[in-house]
């Protein structure tokens, strides 16, 4: 504690080694740390929960949203891997729901263009659904890198290969179609 009464010096952030993903701790034979969760017994269940009303909501523009397609195969992709109990729905939900929103701006700027005119002046200004856009893809990629983790850490099957975040640009290019 500084004189001025702050908190400062310590561990700093991301300092120190990195951990270890669950797969590379079981194929060294070194379990030290590690928490392998039970297998279930029989349980019986859906196999994606309910999606909610606000994920398959029509829009304004009479689209639907593609919230509900993205959260049922992200839920499906976790569930391949074990870790569907790991993952807290509203992160899934808030991945999904950034997910579509991104590929409306990406709809809008393919539909209006790069360009916009300002409200007084009626000068040429960037395109408010640009900036939009970069907005919601970093909340897709932070919701995406916590899903991630969670899997990376706590997977003991191989987890690599195709995963929802790939998919975006396919996303993307379907939704102009309208499938």
């Amino acid at each position: 504690m500084a004189k001025d009464g702050t908190a400062r010096g310590g561990q700093r952030v991301g300092a120190g080694r990195k951990s270890k993903a669950l797969t590379d701790k079981i194929t060294d034979g070194r379990l030290n740390g590690a928490m392998i969760l039970p297998e279930p017994t029989e349980i019986e269940g859906a196999d994606v929960p309910a999606v909610k009303d606000y994920l398959k909501a029509t829009q304004k523009n009479g689209k639907d949203l593609c919230a509900e397609d993205i959260y049922i195969e992200t839920y499906k992709w976790l569930k391949d891997r074990g870790c569907e109990m790991l993952v807290n729905n509203q992160l899934i939900e808030q991945y999904a729901m950034s997910v579509s929103r991104w590929i409306q701006c990406e709809e809008c700027i393919s539909e209006y263009g790069f360009l916009a005119k300002h409200p007084t002046t009626s000068a040429a200004i960037a395109s408010p659904y640009v900036a939009m856009s970069r907005e919601y893809m970093k909340q897709v990629n932070q919701c995406w890198y916590q899903i991630y983790q969670i899997v990376k850490e706590n997977c003991s099957v191989e987890f690599g290969g195709r995963s929802p975040q790939d998919d975006l640009m396919e996303w993307l290019l379907s939704a102009r179609k309208g499938k």
